[in-house]
């Protein structure tokens, strides 16, 4: 059986993208790796063993373009709406909370927010299948 273990998303700024998963969801760096041409690093947090690796081309000097393959990251916490006022009180810009329903019952409670390079991420209520 195969386990999912990370996610990989290029970045510009390594410190101002350190210091947003940091703020927003508690990311720490579990390792960094340098090399001639590029830095990986590593961020999770206690929740989970799955990592969101940062890749820092050391030669770029423009924003990447994102494109329109990339959907979303997901992230599930306890308190969607003291999460959202701390995103908020940090100057994260949330967007407002949504809520959307499956054949009448409750499925899904959310916000996105964007991370430094534009990623959108998507914030959900933990219940049901987020967990």
């Amino acid at each position: 059986m195969a386990k999912a273990i990370h996610m990989m998303i290029r970045v510009a700024d390594e410190r101002r993208s350190v210091e947003f998963y940091e703020a927003a969801f508690g990311l720490k760096i579990a390792e960094r790796l340098g090399f001639p041409d590029f830095t990986l690093v590593y961020l999770r947090n206690p929740e989970a063993d799955f990592e969101l690796e940062l890749t820092v081309n050391h030669d770029r000097k423009e924003p990447y373009a994102l494109g329109d393959g990339y959907g979303h990251l997901a992230f599930c916490v306890d308190d969607l709406d003291e999460t959202r006022a701390r995103f908020e009180k940090f100057g994260l810009n949330p967007n407002p909370i949504k809520e959307m329903s499956h054949d009448g019952a409750p499925l899904a409670r959310f916000f996105f927010v964007a991370d430094p390079d534009g990623y959108k991420i998507e914030v959900l209520q933990r219940r049901g299948r987020y967990r």
